[in-house]
């Protein structure tokens, strides 16, 4: 199967008050560990989809990293647009920009689980988290996605919904304001 990872990185960060996706997390932008956990699954190409914030940065290597800018801040128009430009891909991997901790196995853990099924999940203590694998056949449903959700209340409405239980908290973890960033840099370090 052929898959593409979307990095979702257009969010305003009004809580953390600037530029979150730029601030230094761990010796580099915060930004550059969702690229590198995208980078590590099993895919062709990754688009990073960011708003007005100019150029993301130098990649060398496959996979191929590309960035779309959009003007809007809502997270289905970023997620809409990230699968319009996937191409001709079977899936497509959904990364935020502001979950720095992602473990690079997940993504070819539910590349393996996908099979016929919507979209698969990497799950913790019956939560879902990131990297969501989309199916295909799920784009045209995203498409109609309007609101600031995502695609999270269309996945919790199916039952074709392929679930990898991981027993790391870091695919719920994401930074929304100045003191999360700290309380996972603390977290990374206890590993």
């Amino acid at each position: 199967m052929r898959f593409a990872a979307l990095v979702l990185a257009a969010g305003s960060a009004r809580r953390f008050g600037s530029d979150k996706l730029s601030a230094s997390f761990l010796g580099c932008p915060m930004l550059d560990h969702a690229i590198a956990a995208a980078r590590a699954a099993p895919v062709e190409r990754v688009l990073v989809v960011c708003g007005n914030r100019g150029a993301i940065g130098t990649w060398e290597g496959a996979p191929v990293v590309d960035a779309l800018q959009i003007s809007s801040t809502a997270l289905s128009q970023s997620l809409n647009a990230g699968l319009a430009a996937a191409g001709d891909v079977d899936g497509a991997f959904v990364f935020l920009g502001d979950m720095p901790l992602i473990p690079h196995d997940v993504a070819g853990r539910l590349a393996g689980l996908l099979g016929a099924n919507f979209a698969a999940v990497p799950r913790h203590n019956c939560r879902n988290g990131h990297p969501v694998l989309l199916a295909r056949r799920a784009f045209a449903e995203i498409a109609r996605l309007t609101d600031d959700d995502g695609a999270r209340r269309l996945l919790r409405q199916r039952d074709d919904i392929a679930r990898l239980e991981v027993t790391s908290d870091a695919i719920l973890l994401d930074v929304d304001q100045r003191e999360d960033m700290a309380l996972l840099a603390r977290r990374a370090h206890d590993r």
